[in-house]
């Protein structure tokens, strides 16, 4: 060394198998090292790129095996004595020190023995960002490049260089665009975006090669996703309410309808109006049920009703008063649902409306293809534009309806009024019964026994309350109201127990994932991907139909089965029947609101396929057979 003249130090430390040290942010645990060298001009460490270590349930930031901290020293003399203090972790901690003495020949500078450590520990420290970054208030951390793409990034994570600015255990979702990716991090209390946010981000290709880089990121808001064209989404939108259709969720009250367009053959426009006014009230109404909850924070997306088991039992009251009027326990005709009978032709109108209403809400727990793209691209844009895209939704639902009823020589082609309108309309009650039941499941999923106890006691308070009705409505006008009143205090009774039902998740997904499943979680998907695993993810819910039909017929089968295990493939689950908020940002990365969502990620950082929401074996089969 030459007096007066810098040159660099370091502490090494080899760690035994298993143990670990701390970097400058140690996370949610630990102690970083610290090395004093006594009468020189010192540095701060110039720390190497740290890797992530669980330790139970939190997560720090730790180095592992051998690792070299540097300081650069300005000294008078060649004779360097330094005390270091660090913390080393396994199953316990032990805290460590030492007392070290260093003597250099005083001359001309030169490459000590020990030069390829410190080259060794060059490569290994972050460089400085090529790219732009910036965190918005939520924890959104944008980052953005030319060179960054779906194809080149498969995987990124972030380390703050000080300490709670972020939930260090929390999940860190990934969403790669053209340009630049996002990803979602987790507040923590010292979190504050107008100060942006600095620390290491580790950035892994295609290929499983790791690039390291120092962010320093300014507040600012991530740019809007990209959208379709308005003309595209309203395409998709109208698709999707038509394809709709042919979901299981509204073919009783499609055959409902077909029995009130028999019964009203010549006046079939205005109830198609009627009805398709319903619809469109009813879909403009979820629209801005969905925007106001993301405003309030609540990470809803299409179907989010139905994760409120108040709302599910709700729906299986309605439906069961549906299904016992339908049966003839009690007459209000087509107020509910459009089948009824000797009824004023007001009725029959308020009817079809109110069918069409029913129709959207018993239509939600389905979704059709195209319409995961439409929600997902009309909830991202401006309310005004949200809300059109329901409408279209909302026209596409009715546009059958209308078409027949349109058809000037419908009524000819019907069938004439009957005894048989009767014995259908009857029939039409099982399948609401059977909604019904599959509901209260729904209800057992959500909130358990508690849950199911106080929706059937609903029922019981629903029926009797049909009957009395039905009893005393042909009656003297005292008895009526004696029938009415008692109905009405059922139907309250009925409501208040609503609030009995829990709201606490009984179980959890691993209940129901199946014997080739694993729950799905961010990083379990983070890792199996590292490990160059090819993985199928299913995204589900206890009240999506769609979803159930499809893990049944193309995802459960013997055949899948034997295909996932031969592949080594593994099946990873994920339950929003909660509108759990990892699947809700699982869901967005891919431009999904809703499931049901099919993604497979191919072995070796392949690029992920997202699968079509209607699933057969063959489909499954035929992606495992091509990736």
């Amino acid at each position: 060394m030459q007096p007066g003249q810098s040159f660099r130090v370091a502490l090494r430390l080899r760690l035994a198998d298993g143990w670990h040290t701390y970097w400058k942010n140690p996370g949610d645990a630990g102690v970083p090292p610290d090395l004093t060298i006594a009468g020189v001009t010192q540095s701060a460490i110039d720390w190497p790129t740290p890797g992530r270590v669980a330790e139970g349930p939190v997560m720090t930031y730790a180095y592992t095996g051998e690792v070299l901290l540097p300081v650069t020293v300005t000294a008078k003399t060649g004779t360097l004595k330094a005390h270091a203090d660090w913390l080393v972790c396994k199953d316990i901690c032990v805290p460590e020190e030492g007392d070290f003495s260093l003597t250099l020949p005083v001359g001309t500078p030169g490459p000590s023995a020990q030069a390829g450590l410190f080259a060794a520990h060059d490569r290994s420290i972050p460089r400085a960002s090529p790219w732009t970054a910036r965190i918005s208030p939520d924890g959104t951390l944008f980052v953005q490049g030319p060179e960054l793409t779906p194809a080149t990034v498969t995987d990124a994570w972030f380390i703050p260089d000080q300490p709670d600015r972020i939930q260090d255990d929390a999940a860190q979702p990934l969403s790669v665009r053209t340009g630049g990716f996002t990803l979602s991090l987790k507040p923590a209390k010292g979190f504050q975006a107008a100060d942006g946010l600095s620390g290491v981000l580790s950035v892994r290709d295609r290929a499983g090669m790791q690039t390291d880089v120092v962010v320093n990121a300014v507040p600012g808001p991530p740019p809007a996703p990209a959208m379709p064209p308005l003309g595209q989404i309203l395409v998709f939108a109208f698709l999707g309410g038509l394809i709709l259709n042919l979901m299981p969720c509204v073919f009783p009250i499609l055959a409902m309808k077909a029995v009130g367009l028999a019964r009203h053959a010549g006046q079939g426009r205005r109830h198609a109006i009627a009805y398709t006014v319903g619809v469109l009230v009813t879909f403009v109404a979820l629209a801005a049920a969905l925007l106001a909850a993301r405003t309030a924070g609540t990470a809803a997306g299409w179907g989010f009703q139905f994760s409120s088991p108040v709302f599910v039992a709700g729906m299986t009251w309605l439906l069961f008063a549906v299904g016992l009027n339908l049966s003839g326990v009690f007459q209000v005709g087509a107020s509910l649902a459009g089948a009824g009978s000797g009824l004023a032709d007001r009725h029959g109108m308020a009817g079809s409306f109110f069918t069409g209403l029913l129709a959207v809400l018993v239509a939600t727990p389905c979704t059709a293809p195209f319409m995961g793209v439409a929600v997902a691209a009309g909830l991202a844009a401006p309310p005004a534009v949200t809300m059109l895209v329901f409408a279209v939704m909302g026209l596409g639902l009715a546009a059958p309806y209308v078409a027949l009823a349109s058809m000037p020589g419908l009524a000819r082609l019907m069938p004439r009024p009957g005894r048989w309108m009767e014995v259908l309309k009857q029939a039409l009650a099982f399948p609401m019964y059977g909604a019904a039941a599959w509901l209260v499941w729904v209800v057992s999923q959500e909130a358990g026994p508690n849950g199911v106890l106080a929706t059937a006691a609903g029922l019981v308070l629903v029926g009797f309350a049909g009957w009395v009705f039905g009893t005393t409505q042909a009656s003297s006008l005292q008895p009526r109201r004696f029938g009415q009143t008692v109905a009405a205090v059922s139907v309250l009774v009925a409501l208040a127990v609503l609030s009995g039902i829990a709201t606490v998740p009984v179980g959890g997904a691993a209940e129901a994932l199946g014997s080739n499943a694993e729950a799905f979680t961010p990083q379990r998907l983070a890792d199996l991907r590292s490990a160059g695993k090819p993985v199928f993810v299913n995204m589900t819910a206890a009240w999506c139909v769609t979803c159930l039909v499809n893990e049944r017929v193309a995802i459960g089968t013997d055949q899948v089965r034997k295909a996932f295990a031969a592949d080594d493939v593994t099946y990873l689950k994920g339950d929003w029947t909660r509108q759990d908020p990892a699947i809700t940002a699982f869901l967005r990365q891919n431009g999904r609101d809703g499931v049901p969502l099919y993604v497979f990620f191919p072995a070796d950082g392949g690029q992920p396929e997202v699968l079509p929401q209607i699933l057969t074996e063959g489909t499954v089969l035929r992606l495992l057979r091509t990736s």
